[in-house]
Protein backbone atom coordinates (compact mmCIF):
# COMPACT_ATOMS: atom_id res chain seq x y z
CA UNK A 1 0.00 0.00 0.00
CA UNK A 2 1.29 3.52 -0.81
CA UNK A 3 0.44 6.45 1.14
CA UNK A 4 -1.20 10.28 0.54
CA UNK A 5 2.05 12.21 0.13
CA UNK A 6 2.46 13.70 -3.14
CA UNK A 7 6.37 12.46 -3.62
CA UNK A 8 8.02 9.62 -4.33
CA UNK A 9 6.95 6.37 -2.93
CA UNK A 10 3.80 8.38 -0.82
CA UNK A 11 5.94 10.13 0.73
CA UNK A 12 5.00 13.71 1.51
CA UNK A 13 6.06 16.03 -1.60
CA UNK A 14 7.74 18.44 1.16
CA UNK A 15 8.22 18.70 5.52
CA UNK A 16 8.26 21.72 6.84
CA UNK A 17 10.30 21.54 10.43
CA UNK A 18 9.83 24.20 12.94
CA UNK A 19 12.48 24.55 15.94
CA UNK A 20 12.06 21.58 18.30
CA UNK A 21 12.96 21.33 22.53
CA UNK A 22 14.54 24.64 22.27
CA UNK A 23 17.39 23.13 20.21
CA UNK A 24 18.47 23.50 16.89
CA UNK A 25 17.91 20.10 14.39
CA UNK A 26 21.40 18.50 14.61
CA UNK A 27 22.65 16.96 11.18
CA UNK A 28 21.84 13.38 12.28
CA UNK A 29 18.31 14.33 12.86
CA UNK A 30 17.70 15.52 9.64
CA UNK A 31 19.61 12.17 7.85
CA UNK A 32 16.81 9.99 9.93
CA UNK A 33 14.27 12.44 8.30
CA UNK A 34 14.89 12.02 4.81
CA UNK A 35 15.85 8.43 5.32
CA UNK A 36 12.33 8.06 6.65
CA UNK A 37 10.98 10.39 3.68
CA UNK A 38 13.64 9.66 0.81
CA UNK A 39 12.37 12.37 -1.91
CA UNK A 40 10.51 14.68 0.63
CA UNK A 41 12.18 18.35 0.76
CA UNK A 42 12.43 19.86 4.39
CA UNK A 43 11.70 23.42 4.73
CA UNK A 44 13.14 24.86 8.18
CA UNK A 45 10.44 27.46 9.88
CA UNK A 46 11.35 29.86 11.87
CA UNK A 47 9.88 31.01 15.61
CA UNK A 48 8.18 33.76 14.23
CA UNK A 49 7.03 30.83 11.39
CA UNK A 50 9.04 32.35 8.31
CA UNK A 51 9.94 29.56 5.82
CA UNK A 52 13.27 29.28 3.92
CA UNK A 53 11.75 27.78 1.12
CA UNK A 54 8.38 27.40 -0.37
CA UNK A 55 5.74 26.24 1.71
CA UNK A 56 3.10 25.62 -1.02
CA UNK A 57 3.78 21.35 -1.50
CA UNK A 58 3.73 21.52 2.57
CA UNK A 59 2.08 18.35 3.75
CA UNK A 60 3.55 17.49 7.21
CA UNK A 61 4.65 20.00 9.47
CA UNK A 62 6.89 18.92 12.39
CA UNK A 63 5.58 21.80 15.06
CA UNK A 64 7.98 21.93 17.78
CA UNK A 65 7.91 25.70 19.71
CA UNK A 66 5.71 27.48 17.30
CA UNK A 67 2.73 30.17 18.62
CA UNK A 68 -0.45 29.71 17.63
CA UNK A 69 -0.50 32.76 15.73
CA UNK A 70 2.90 31.95 13.64
CA UNK A 71 0.80 28.44 13.21
CA UNK A 72 -1.95 29.94 11.52
CA UNK A 73 0.14 32.28 9.76
CA UNK A 74 2.23 29.12 8.06
CA UNK A 75 -1.32 26.86 7.54
CA UNK A 76 -2.90 29.97 5.87
CA UNK A 77 0.20 29.58 3.20
CA UNK A 78 0.31 25.85 3.14
CA UNK A 79 -3.08 24.41 1.45
CA UNK A 80 -1.58 21.26 0.95
CA UNK A 81 -0.62 20.92 4.75
CA UNK A 82 -2.95 17.94 6.06
CA UNK A 83 -0.65 15.98 8.56
CA UNK A 84 0.82 18.18 11.92
CA UNK A 85 2.83 16.40 14.48
CA UNK A 86 3.05 18.17 17.25
CA UNK A 87 6.62 17.64 19.49
CA UNK A 88 5.10 18.36 22.84
CA UNK A 89 2.24 16.31 24.36
CA UNK A 90 -0.10 19.52 24.46
CA UNK A 91 -1.63 20.53 21.09
CA UNK A 92 -3.33 23.69 22.46
CA UNK A 93 -1.04 25.85 19.85
CA UNK A 94 -2.30 23.71 16.92
CA UNK A 95 -5.31 22.92 17.90
CA UNK A 96 -6.46 26.36 16.28
CA UNK A 97 -9.69 27.43 14.58
CA UNK A 98 -8.36 27.12 11.48
CA UNK A 99 -7.01 23.68 12.19
CA UNK A 100 -10.16 22.55 13.10
CA UNK A 101 -11.71 23.80 10.24
CA UNK A 102 -9.25 22.12 8.02
CA UNK A 103 -9.48 19.08 9.55
CA UNK A 104 -6.10 18.23 10.19
CA UNK A 105 -4.53 15.25 11.32
CA UNK A 106 -2.75 15.73 14.60
CA UNK A 107 -0.20 13.41 16.31
CA UNK A 108 1.50 14.44 19.29
CA UNK A 109 4.61 13.74 21.63
CA UNK A 110 2.86 11.21 23.56
CA UNK A 111 5.24 8.90 25.92
CA UNK A 112 8.33 10.86 24.51
CA UNK A 113 8.11 13.28 28.20
CA UNK A 114 7.10 10.77 30.59
CA UNK A 115 9.97 8.96 32.32
CA UNK A 116 11.74 12.27 32.73
CA UNK A 117 8.64 14.05 33.97
CA UNK A 118 7.87 11.33 36.41
CA UNK A 119 11.65 11.16 37.99
CA UNK A 120 11.28 14.97 38.05
CA UNK A 121 8.04 14.26 40.32
CA UNK A 122 9.64 11.12 42.59
CA UNK A 123 12.73 14.07 43.25
CA UNK A 124 10.66 16.89 44.27
CA UNK A 125 8.38 14.04 46.52
CA UNK A 126 11.72 12.82 48.27
CA UNK A 127 12.95 16.24 48.23
CA UNK A 128 10.09 17.63 50.27
CA UNK A 129 9.81 14.11 52.41
CA UNK A 130 12.64 13.89 53.71
CA UNK A 131 12.92 17.78 54.57
CA UNK A 132 15.80 18.86 51.37
CA UNK A 133 15.00 22.28 51.74
CA UNK A 134 15.19 22.87 54.90
CA UNK A 135 18.20 20.61 55.78
CA UNK A 136 19.87 23.06 52.94
CA UNK A 137 19.05 26.02 54.62
CA UNK A 138 20.21 24.90 57.88
CA UNK A 139 23.79 24.27 56.10
CA UNK A 140 23.59 27.93 54.75
CA UNK A 141 23.31 28.95 58.73
CA UNK A 142 25.79 26.43 59.73
CA UNK A 143 23.27 24.70 62.20
CA UNK A 144 23.30 21.25 63.44
CA UNK A 145 19.42 20.07 63.90
CA UNK A 146 18.17 17.21 62.70
CA UNK A 147 14.92 16.97 61.10
CA UNK A 148 12.10 14.70 61.34
CA UNK A 149 10.75 13.43 57.85
CA UNK A 150 8.27 11.41 55.97
CA UNK A 151 8.81 7.82 54.58
CA UNK A 152 7.13 7.29 51.21
CA UNK A 153 5.07 4.37 52.40
CA UNK A 154 3.21 7.30 54.69
CA UNK A 155 2.55 9.27 51.45
CA UNK A 156 -0.46 9.30 49.61
CA UNK A 157 0.49 10.67 45.99
CA UNK A 158 -2.98 12.24 44.20
CA UNK A 159 -2.54 12.01 40.26
CA UNK A 160 -4.95 14.30 38.33
CA UNK A 161 -4.84 12.79 34.92
CA UNK A 162 -3.80 9.36 34.22
CA UNK A 163 -2.17 9.50 30.70
CA UNK A 164 1.00 8.67 29.75
CA UNK A 165 2.98 11.19 32.43
CA UNK A 166 0.32 9.74 35.09
CA UNK A 167 0.84 6.49 34.36
CA UNK A 168 5.08 7.30 34.48
CA UNK A 169 4.20 8.81 37.81
CA UNK A 170 2.10 6.36 39.09
CA UNK A 171 4.68 3.93 38.54
CA UNK A 172 7.61 4.86 40.02
CA UNK A 173 5.44 6.47 43.14
CA UNK A 174 3.79 2.91 43.65
CA UNK A 175 7.99 1.59 43.33
CA UNK A 176 8.92 3.70 46.15
CA UNK A 177 6.39 2.67 48.19
CA UNK A 178 3.69 5.67 47.85
CA UNK A 179 -0.39 4.66 48.25
CA UNK A 180 -1.62 6.37 44.74
CA UNK A 181 -4.76 7.22 43.60
CA UNK A 182 -5.65 9.38 40.54
CA UNK A 183 -8.48 10.95 38.07
CA UNK A 184 -8.99 10.47 34.61
CA UNK A 185 -11.91 11.07 31.71
CA UNK A 186 -13.03 7.80 32.85
CA UNK A 187 -13.25 6.05 36.05
CA UNK A 188 -11.50 2.39 36.47
CA UNK A 189 -13.80 1.21 39.24
CA UNK A 190 -13.53 -2.25 39.98
CA UNK A 191 -11.19 -3.24 37.70
CA UNK A 192 -8.50 -5.70 39.29
CA UNK A 193 -6.16 -4.01 42.43
CA UNK A 194 -4.38 -4.93 45.08
CA UNK A 195 -4.48 -3.60 48.71
CA UNK A 196 -1.89 -0.89 49.25
CA UNK A 197 1.70 -3.01 49.74
CA UNK A 198 0.44 -6.11 49.15
CA UNK A 199 0.95 -8.07 45.78
CA UNK A 200 -2.00 -8.13 43.08
CA UNK A 201 -5.04 -10.60 43.73
CA UNK A 202 -7.46 -12.03 41.28
CA UNK A 203 -10.72 -10.79 42.60
CA UNK A 204 -11.55 -6.87 42.07
CA UNK A 205 -11.64 -4.41 45.01
CA UNK A 206 -14.34 -1.92 45.12
CA UNK A 207 -13.04 1.89 44.90
CA UNK A 208 -9.96 0.66 43.47
CA UNK A 209 -8.69 0.86 39.81
CA UNK A 210 -6.18 -0.47 37.47
CA UNK A 211 -5.00 1.58 34.73
CA UNK A 212 -5.39 -1.21 31.78
CA UNK A 213 -1.53 -2.14 31.57
CA UNK A 214 -1.04 -3.73 34.39
CA UNK A 215 -0.30 -1.18 36.60
CA UNK A 216 -2.54 -1.26 39.82
CA UNK A 217 -3.51 1.73 41.87
CA UNK A 218 -4.90 2.15 45.15
CA UNK A 219 -8.13 4.64 43.37
CA UNK A 220 -8.60 5.58 40.00
CA UNK A 221 -11.82 8.22 40.20
CA UNK A 222 -13.77 9.53 37.25
CA UNK A 223 -13.66 13.23 36.93
CA UNK A 224 -16.05 13.78 40.09
CA UNK A 225 -13.83 12.02 41.84
CA UNK A 226 -11.61 15.69 42.03
CA UNK A 227 -13.05 16.86 45.42
CA UNK A 228 -12.03 13.28 47.27
CA UNK A 229 -8.36 13.24 45.72
CA UNK A 230 -7.46 16.25 46.86
CA UNK A 231 -8.97 15.97 50.34
CA UNK A 232 -7.02 12.46 50.62
CA UNK A 233 -3.77 13.61 48.96
CA UNK A 234 0.14 14.62 50.12
CA UNK A 235 1.25 15.45 46.61
CA UNK A 236 -1.09 16.47 44.71
CA UNK A 237 0.24 16.08 40.75
CA UNK A 238 -1.62 17.58 37.93
CA UNK A 239 -0.62 15.44 34.54
CA UNK A 240 -3.46 16.90 32.40
CA UNK A 241 -3.68 17.88 29.16
CA UNK A 242 -4.76 21.71 29.28
CA UNK A 243 -8.54 21.98 27.28
CA UNK A 244 -11.38 24.29 28.02
CA UNK A 245 -12.58 21.42 30.40
CA UNK A 246 -9.44 21.67 32.53
CA UNK A 247 -8.43 25.48 32.06
CA UNK A 248 -8.40 26.74 35.78
CA UNK A 249 -9.21 23.29 37.34
CA UNK A 250 -7.27 24.46 40.32
CA UNK A 251 -8.96 27.10 41.51
CA UNK A 252 -10.22 28.51 45.02
CA UNK A 253 -12.46 26.05 46.19
CA UNK A 254 -9.95 23.16 44.68
CA UNK A 255 -6.87 24.43 46.82
CA UNK A 256 -9.37 25.03 49.99
CA UNK A 257 -10.14 20.98 49.32
CA UNK A 258 -6.97 19.83 49.87
CA UNK A 259 -5.29 18.37 52.58
CA UNK A 260 -3.89 20.84 55.07
CA UNK A 261 -0.41 20.63 54.39
CA UNK A 262 -0.62 19.14 51.45
CA UNK A 263 1.88 20.03 48.02
CA UNK A 264 0.66 20.84 44.49
CA UNK A 265 2.90 20.10 41.74
CA UNK A 266 2.48 21.03 38.47
CA UNK A 267 4.34 19.54 35.57
CA UNK A 268 1.57 19.92 32.79
CA UNK A 269 0.57 23.50 31.84
CA UNK A 270 0.28 26.87 33.92
CA UNK A 271 -3.54 27.56 32.89
CA UNK A 272 -4.82 24.72 34.98
CA UNK A 273 -4.28 26.62 38.05
CA UNK A 274 -5.78 30.11 38.94
CA UNK A 275 -2.31 31.93 40.32
CA UNK A 276 -3.73 34.50 42.14
CA UNK A 277 -5.81 31.78 44.50
CA UNK A 278 -2.54 29.60 44.05
CA UNK A 279 -0.74 32.81 45.98
CA UNK A 280 -3.33 33.20 48.56
CA UNK A 281 -3.74 29.02 49.66
CA UNK A 282 0.09 29.24 50.48
CA UNK A 283 0.55 33.02 51.78
CA UNK A 284 -2.30 31.65 54.29
CA UNK A 285 -0.60 28.06 55.01
CA UNK A 286 -3.42 26.26 54.18
CA UNK A 287 -1.28 23.91 52.38
CA UNK A 288 2.28 23.09 52.48
CA UNK A 289 3.66 24.09 49.19
CA UNK A 290 3.79 24.20 45.23
CA UNK A 291 6.89 22.69 42.74
CA UNK A 292 5.61 24.76 39.92
CA UNK A 293 7.57 23.96 36.44
CA UNK A 294 4.82 25.71 34.15
CA UNK A 295 2.82 29.07 34.61
CA UNK A 296 0.61 30.90 32.91
CA UNK A 297 3.06 33.17 31.31
CA UNK A 298 6.00 31.96 30.44
CA UNK A 299 9.38 32.91 31.27
CA UNK A 300 8.06 33.57 34.77
CA UNK A 301 8.75 37.09 35.08
CA UNK A 302 11.68 38.33 37.59
CA UNK A 303 8.64 40.27 39.32
CA UNK A 304 6.58 36.97 40.37
CA UNK A 305 6.16 36.42 44.06
CA UNK A 306 6.72 32.87 43.59
CA UNK A 307 10.55 33.58 43.60
CA UNK A 308 10.12 34.97 46.80
CA UNK A 309 8.26 32.35 48.52
CA UNK A 310 9.75 29.75 51.40
CA UNK A 311 7.01 27.18 50.61
CA UNK A 312 7.62 27.24 46.67
CA UNK A 313 10.08 25.15 44.36
CA UNK A 314 10.24 27.53 40.91
CA UNK A 315 11.73 25.34 37.87
CA UNK A 316 12.33 26.65 34.08
CA UNK A 317 9.41 24.26 32.83
CA UNK A 318 12.69 21.76 33.05
CA UNK A 319 10.74 18.41 34.38
CA UNK A 320 10.31 16.81 30.45
CA UNK A 321 14.42 17.51 29.76
CA UNK A 322 16.80 14.85 29.39
CA UNK A 323 19.69 13.83 26.86
CA UNK A 324 17.12 11.31 25.27
CA UNK A 325 13.91 13.24 24.86
CA UNK A 326 14.98 14.79 21.35
CA UNK A 327 16.56 11.36 19.91
CA UNK A 328 12.98 10.17 21.53
CA UNK A 329 11.26 12.65 19.37
CA UNK A 330 12.84 12.22 16.13
CA UNK A 331 12.37 8.98 16.10
CA UNK A 332 8.53 9.04 16.96
CA UNK A 333 8.06 11.36 14.18
CA UNK A 334 10.06 9.41 11.80
CA UNK A 335 7.95 6.23 12.28
CA UNK A 336 5.17 7.91 11.68
CA UNK A 337 6.43 9.30 8.55
CA UNK A 338 7.09 5.71 7.55
CA UNK A 339 3.87 4.88 8.76
CA UNK A 340 2.20 7.78 6.61
CA UNK A 341 4.36 7.12 3.19
CA UNK A 342 2.83 3.28 3.68
CA UNK A 343 -0.46 4.06 3.81
CA UNK A 344 -0.70 3.08 7.91
CA UNK A 345 -2.86 4.22 10.61
CA UNK A 346 -0.66 6.79 12.88
CA UNK A 347 0.14 6.69 16.18
CA UNK A 348 -0.56 8.90 18.57
CA UNK A 349 -3.52 10.91 16.87
CA UNK A 350 -5.55 13.30 18.63
CA UNK A 351 -8.79 13.68 19.33
CA UNK A 352 -9.63 17.12 18.42
CA UNK A 353 -13.00 16.57 20.31
CA UNK A 354 -11.16 15.97 23.81
CA UNK A 355 -8.11 18.23 23.33
CA UNK A 356 -5.83 15.38 23.00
Amino acid sequence: MVGPGRGPHGVPAAIALSPILSARYRSRDLERIRAAAPGSRLVMISFEGLADGPVDDVEVLLCGFLGADAFDRFLARAPRLAWVHSATAGVERVLTPGSRQRDLLITNARGVFSRPIAEYVLMMILAVSRRLPQLLELQRERTWQPLEGAELSDVTVGIVGLGSIGRAVATLATAFGCRVIATRRRSEAGAAAAPHGEPPQDEARPGAGSTGEGLVLDQVLGPDGLTALLAESDFVVLAAPLTPTTEGLIDGPALEAMKPGAWLINVARGRLVDERALLRALREGHIGGAILDTFRDEPLPPSSPFYDMDNVIVTPHTSWSSGRVLDRSVELFCANLRRYAAGQPLVNVVDPAAGY
